[in-house]
């Protein structure tokens, strides 16, 4: 097997140096942006050194942890007392190129994707595959954005893709990335077991999302497959054993962040034991926080001891824990005195979609945005409408509601990570 992997991997590199070389086509959309497009030199070439690992036995110090950097701390604290305020709160919001420019679909970035982010300077952008046509088109599209954003407010903007493998993916299987590997479900690299396959696995997915331009990945799913008719997590979890998920998960994490492509854990604090589906609405598991501890809490925490900087909250609601049906996104306890406090969490807390029926059934865009930033997430990811929630996050700081110092640990966190991708370009 792991031959095998070396084989394809020396394969798909290959492919990756020709398809760089290729001449594409500029797509129209509905932007109507009438520059024509340069081709980016780096467009999905890789070399055989960066995609290929040597195979070593299997061991939880195979590679190196990920660990915080703090050199930056003076000048994020004179950028965070340089901006407005509507700037602060702008970067909170992770958002589709629809939502932020009012066009759709959006499959490229020219005027239109530079006026509203000189309007609305967000944290990031997430890009589902309807905007990514071709390797070129998407190069293009994601440098410019980054490019806008550098302009405008001085950060790096995160760059968003759902890139797990299997059927959650938006480059692999693809049509318009004909050399991309179709990447396999988790629940077979979990099935092998093997840290070398899962650290590799991530350093591929990683590498292409990297030649593309993108910074930040929403995978791997740390999830504990505790309910074997759960479908919305199903083959998407590494297993139903802790140990294999926590250690899977974190090296394929390893492996993205080798290629400077952040990882994000999700979906705190597990969505493996649950039967229905937050997407469309209500979804619980009737755990007890003592029995979170033993099994679903185990792989965040190991990500959480190896430096992992991105952690997703579920919108399960836990009512044996809360007493209620509040979603864990939007529970104090859950993100401040479990993860923060109990589990000593120092990185960037984001919510699962925003747009999804358990937030959408039952709270306003506002209040969703407001009661989850006040339970202490950094990043509100897809808003079901943007201005609706950067107004409310606005109105809340100018009236007292949320502090400023409350506002400026989030901006913090983000900032850290900003900086982080500046010293690595």
């Amino acid at each position: 097997m792991k031959m095998l992997t070396k084989k394809i991997i020396i394969y798909i590199t290959a492919v990756l140096l020709t398809l760089s070389g290729c001449s594409h086509s500029s797509n129209n959309d509905h932007n109507k942006e009438s520059d024509t497009p340069s081709s980016p030199s780096n467009a999905l070439s890789q070399s055989e050194d960066n995609n290929q690992t040597e195979s070593t036995e299997e061991t939880s110090e195979l590679i190196e942890p990920l660990v915080e950097d703090n050199k930056n701390d003076e000048l994020i604290t004179n950028k965070i007392n340089s901006m407005s305020t509507e700037e602060k709160v702008a970067q909170l919001f992770v958002v589709t190129p629809e939502a932020l420019t009012g066009f759709n679909p959006v499959t490229q970035a020219y005027e239109g994707t530079k006026n509203a982010i000189d309007a609305i300077p967000v944290g990031g952008i997430i890009y589902m595959q309807q905007n990514l046509i071709d390797p070129y088109q998407t190069a293009e599209m994601l440098k410019n954005t980054y490019q806008y954003s550098m302009e405008r407010i001085g950060l790096p903007i995160f760059l968003s893709v759902d890139e797990e493998g299997g059927g959650v993916t938006r480059v692999s299987k693809n049509p318009g990335f004909p050399n991309v590997p179709a990447i396999l479900d988790m629940s077979y690299y979990g099935s092998l077991n093997n840290f070398q396959e899962a650290y590799d696995v991530g350093s591929l997915i990683g590498s292409y999302l990297h030649e593309l331009g993108f910074n930040l990945d929403f995978a791997p799913v740390a999830d504990v497959l505790t309910n074997s008719t759960n479908t919305v997590i199903g083959n998407r979890a590494f297993s139903s054993d802790v140990d294999i998920v926590a250690n899977m998960a974190l090296q394929v994490a390893k492996g993205l962040e080798s290629n400077n492509v952040y990882a994000t854990y999700k979906h705190f604090p597990g969505h493996g034991g649950t039967a229905d589906d937050t997407h469309e609405g209500y979804a619980y598991i009737d755990k007890t926080i003592e029995e979170l501890r033993e099994t679903e809490l185990v792989p965040f925490q190991k990500g959480i001891d190896n430096g992992i900087q991105f952690m997703m909250i579920a919108h399960i609601s836990l009512p044996n824990i809360l007493g209620d049906n509040t979603p864990a996104s939007l529970s104090s306890y859950i993100i401040t005195d479990l993860l923060r406090d109990e589990m000593g969490y120092k990185g960037l807390i984001i919510t699962d979609a925003l747009n999804m029926g358990a937030i959408t059934n039952s709270y306003s865009t506002a209040d969703a945005c407001l009661l989850s930033f006040q339970a202490g997430t950094d990043l509100l990811l897809l808003a079901d409408n943007l201005n609706e929630g950067y107004n409310a996050i606005l109105s809340a700081v100018y009236n007292g509601t949320i502090s400023e110092e409350r506002l400026n640990a989030s901006l913090e966190r983000i900032l850290k990570i900003k900086y982080k991708m500046m010293d690595n370009e």
